[in-house]
């Protein structure tokens, strides 16, 4: 009998398939389409005897599979993918391995944006309830790497749209759609297509959190037990929100008032969305108010995510280079816009999946009186923008915050935020806020 497995793709979740089904005793093969994939040294050194093709999906390796473990980079519409299909071979990711076997409840957490941060901020939220707690999936550590003996408490997952596409198991205690705008257009063919792939997220759950201010995100499997909601708007019941208490701004629950907005470290209307989701999922899964509360008042943010690098000279500078689709760049200008004194210099670019940028107008209106543009959408997003705000181009990041330091007045504040992906000037968005953040520092 064939029981062949074939690992699709070798970045951290392919290897760690491999890992986990080789620790499982069953035959294992491996192919990408890089001719030089990330983990290839790691895989032969730890497997030598290992069948692995690389420089192109391999189809006579892929014609002998019982099972395709495909990784969330590698499109189902890839050729050599949908033949397995058509033949009727099952193509799942390592979320559906990890699914299948998980041995403590899962709390899901997916959205466009701002799911590592909700992730994080749950997670820890665990840890100081006095959960042991663990926290991974798309964001750190693979799912499958997670399994660990003694086990855990709770499973904490941050989860792509690609790897809920190949996700069929997974039956969260909680599930989460954060929120839901246009990325990854290059993948899905419609807002429709990507937003169905998020809320498979909802199929198996017990309890859904939904965003009260995003429809998109609305959960209309009738199994689950019961809604929660979270809303920057007046809570109604079964929600939580903001609320005006004593002449000022609380998160709170119902008719409840929590925390003031004033106490928690982070800026900006999208961080207080972020807060409010978190204790949302927190409270629907049954962690203690107090630590969770706690947890908001201690957490200073992720890097690259609306990260404060530097002041200098009455300039604040911010590294938001996780803001690689419109969306995520839509809430960090309308997140820092209204908390600034002066105005937003945006630097901006990159690959622009084909977004449509024009969403980001109003905001850019509003809260923004320079962009700097960097990289291959450069072109696109000044046809855009136009007369709305001043363009400049600058060549690399290095030329794009002279500029900014050159436009920035006093109580301004510069914003990277691309609204793009990073890979046609850097290795991935890390390594942009890691450059940006060098040369900020180096004013």
């Amino acid at each position: 009998m064939n029981d062949l497995h074939v690992v699709v793709g070798l970045g951290s979740s392919g290897l760690s398939s491999v890992r986990y089904l080789a620790k499982q005793g069953v035959p294992v093969a491996v192919t990408d389409s890089r001719p030089n994939p990330p983990n290839l040294a790691e895989l032969k050194r730890e497997f030598p005897d290992m069948l692995i093709s690389v420089g192109g999906l391999d189809e006579k390796v892929l014609s002998k599979a019982a099972q395709i473990i495909i990784s969330p980079g590698v499109s189902l519409r890839e050729p050599a993918i949908s033949q397995q299909i058509l033949r009727g071979i099952p193509v799942v990711g390592d979320v559906e391995l990890f699914a299948k076997v998980a041995n403590a409840p899962v709390i899901g957490i997916t959205g466009t944006n701002a799911k590592s941060t909700v992730t994080t901020l749950v997670g820890e939220m665990a840890k100081a309830s006095g959960k042991n707690v663990q926290v991974g999936g798309n964001l750190g550590i693979p799912a499958l790497d997670l399994l660990t003996t003694p086990r855990p408490d709770l499973f904490v997952l941050e989860l792509s749209s690609f790897q809920l596409e190949t996700t069929y198991s997974l039956a969260p205690v909680v599930a989460t759609v954060l929120n839901i705008t246009p990325d990854h257009m290059d993948r899905y063919d419609t807002l429709e297509d990507y937003r169905d792939a998020k809320k498979r997220i909802y199929d198996h759950a017990e309890i859904a959190v939904c965003n009260r201010d995003d429809p998109a995100t609305e959960c209309e499997n009738e199994k689950v037990r019961r809604k929660l909601y979270f809303t920057l708007n007046t809570p109604q019941e079964h929600e939580f929100g903001l609320l005006k208490h004593q002449n000022e701004m609380y998160l709170a629950f119902e008719n409840q008032p929590l925390m003031p907005v004033r106490a928690l470290p982070i800026l900006g209307r999208h961080y207080q969305a972020n807060a409010l989701a978190s204790l949302a999922i927190g409270y629907a899964y049954g962690l203690p108010m107090q630590p969770m509360l706690q947890t908001l008042g201690q957490f200073k943010g992720l890097p690259h995510r609306c990260q404060l690098v530097r002041e200098r000279n009455g300039v604040l500078w911010y590294n938001d280079s996780k803001g690689t689709n419109v969306g995520a760049t839509l809430a960090a200008i309308e997140g820092l816009g209204p908390e600034i004194q002066g105005k937003l210099i945006l630097i901006a670019g990159g690959v622009g999946k084909n977004a449509d940028f024009t969403s980001l107008i109003p905001a850019i209106i509003k809260h923004v009186k320079t962009v700097i543009l960097i990289g291959e959408a450069a072109p696109i997003l000044a046809e855009v923008i136009d007369h709305h705000a001043d363009i400049c181009f600058a060549k690399d990041m290095e030329d794009a915050i002279g500029i900014a330091d050159a436009t920035a007045k006093s109580s301004d504040s510069v914003l990277l935020s691309p609204a793009c992906a990073s890979l046609d000037m850097f290795k991935n968005f890390e390594h942009r806020g890691e450059v940006f953040t060098q040369f900020v520092q180096a004013l």
